[in-house]
């Protein structure tokens, strides 16, 4: 009964319907719409004896839409003087194209004549946050819950709405089935141990019955936000193939860098039988987006990103081993970097943007890692030194995207995972008996159904993790992540 419900209401979209948005109304082909009602809040406003203009938005747009409100004689003065900057308002006049410049359509609002003003939230303009004046980064973080209302932050809102449905028909388009993968987790993905650990605010939820002053977990193990979603959707590409999720990740770092938050969202997919390293080169989607999306992009903010696209060329990769020996010359001749380059290191966030502002300048496709720097779950290459991995810098930004092969031998993983303390080291995981028994202490392992999906049907496959808010950071020209959310989170700041 739900779903046939569920089903009629979309197949008859009349039975409910929403009234227009103000980007609906302009998107009409109509010379002009009389009795046009559109809701929102005044974003500008300027009175004069017998006019007034002002400028109402609801956020769909980026310049709002302006309304010219004719005043008649008779007209209740009172509803005017409600009429400041953020106060809510429903306006019903003709829409119809604008004869002045700045402007394709307006809304006149004729009192009395059709056209009717109401007020749907009245706004305490002197106490009010967002005035209309230059307001600082920090102030806009410290006022988080009104700050969507400026033209920069709402735009950033409308561009992350953007690049996910755009995301989203691509990786439809490649047969990629959209899952849901768990939140709370008791394993951490990327080894760094910068994980959040949660519990019960109340202690009686996880106390042992026979014994309230034992404390126990509530999931019988340690429980924690998860910092990726990968080894879950490896999980659902044993099964379904290709699965990809975006979802939200936490990881407990305390860096105070423009590129890091505590809570951030990562696009990150999976797919199976990556029979060799060049089928990682999906990770292209995000040149393939922008090719389809980029043209329509005209602000100077987005110079950067749109000259990545100027050509059909490949991006350009580089292993790991020539990046080093290209980073160690330049620091050797005099581009002092604060940390020197040396092979088996990490490439610090200074050597990424050099990479791609400097060497490459464009994007760039680094591969090959040292084994000592990746995960256990990257697959190793044939020199042994080396996993299949790549990681794809950009100009600004630095890392954007982290992929991999993923390592499909169980006995090679198996190993990894011992050394990484992951799975028992004193033993190897024995195959279940006849009758389905397995030794406690590897059976209760953490990860061991991680290793066992090599055992049942494993296939090579392989992956990505891309750091959303990177990604708008990059698209945007905005330096910050923390002004590429609505609502961020880093140390020492929690605010809303």
């Amino acid at each position: 009964m739900l779903l046939r419900r569920l089903y009629s209401s979309v197949a008859h979209p009349a039975g409910f319907q929403l009234p227009p948005t103000i980007r609906q109304l302009l998107s009409s082909s109509k010379e002009e719409i009389p009795g046009a009602s559109v809701t929102g809040w005044i974003k500008s406003i300027r009175k004069q004896k017998n006019i007034t203009f002002g400028v109402v938005s609801d956020g769909t747009t980026a310049e709002g839409l302006q309304a010219v409100v004719l005043k008649q004689e008779g007209s209740a003065p009172e509803i005017m003087k409600r009429l400041v900057n953020g106060t809510a308002v429903r306006l019903t006049g003709n829409l119809q194209k604008s004869p002045g410049r700045g402007q394709e359509w307006e809304l006149v609002v004729q009192e009395g004549s059709k056209g009717t003003i109401e007020v749907l939230g009245d706004c305490e303009i002197d106490t009010y946050p967002i005035q209309k004046k230059t307001l600082s980064t920090e102030y806009l973080r410290d006022n988080a819950y009104l700050r969507a209302r400026t033209s920069q932050i709402a735009a950033m809102l409308r561009l992350r709405d953007n690049i996910s449905r755009n995301l989203s028909l691509f990786f439809e388009s490649q047969g990629f089935t959209y899952t849901h993968t768990p939140i709370i987790t008791g394993n951490d993905c990327e080894g760094a141990g910068e994980t959040f650990r949660i519990a019960p605010l109340t202690p009686s939820s996880a106390t042992s019955t026979s014994d309230p002053s034992t404390p126990l977990e509530f999931f019988s193990r340690p429980a924690y936000l998860t910092v990726s979603h990968q080894l879950h959707l490896e999980s659902l590409s044993a099964a379904l193939s290709r699965v990809y999720a975006l979802s939200p990740c936490f990881r407990a770092e305390r860096s105070m860098t423009g590129r890091h938050l505590a809570e951030f969202w990562m696009l990150e997919a999976e797919w199976n039988l990556v029979t060799k390293f060049g089928s990682i080169e999906e990770i292209y989607i995000t040149k393939l987006w922008a090719e389809r999306e980029g043209g329509g992009l005209e602000s100077e903010d987005f110079k950067s990103f749109r000259a990545a696209f100027d050509n059909t060329q490949p991006w350009r990769r580089v292993t790991y081993t020539k990046a080093i020996e290209v980073l160690a010359t330049e620091h050797a001749i005099g581009q002092r970097f604060e940390f020197k380059p040396k092979w088996g290191e990490s490439l610090s966030s200074e050597h990424e943007r050099w990479l791609a502002e400097v060497y490459v300048g464009g994007p760039v496709f680094v591969t090959d890692y040292p084994i000592g720097q990746k995960p256990f779950y990257m697959r190793v290459n044939e020199d042994g030194k080396t996993v299949a991995c790549v990681d794809l810098l950009v100009p600004r930004t630095g890392e954007l995207v982290g992929g991999s092969v993923r390592e499909e031998r169980w006995d090679v993983l198996t190993r990894r995972m011992r050394e990484a303390g992951l799975l028992p080291s004193n033993e190897d995981i024995p195959a279940p008996t006849e009758d389905g028994i397995v030794e406690p202490s590897v059976r209760d392992s953490t990860y061991k159904w991680y290793a066992d999906l090599r055992k049942y049907g494993g296939a090579p496959h392989g992956g990505f993790g891309l750091g959303f808010e990177r990604l708008i950071s990059w698209v945007s020209g905005i330096d910050n992540v923390k002004e590429c959310i609505g609502m961020p989170r880093w140390t020492g700041r929690m605010i809303m």
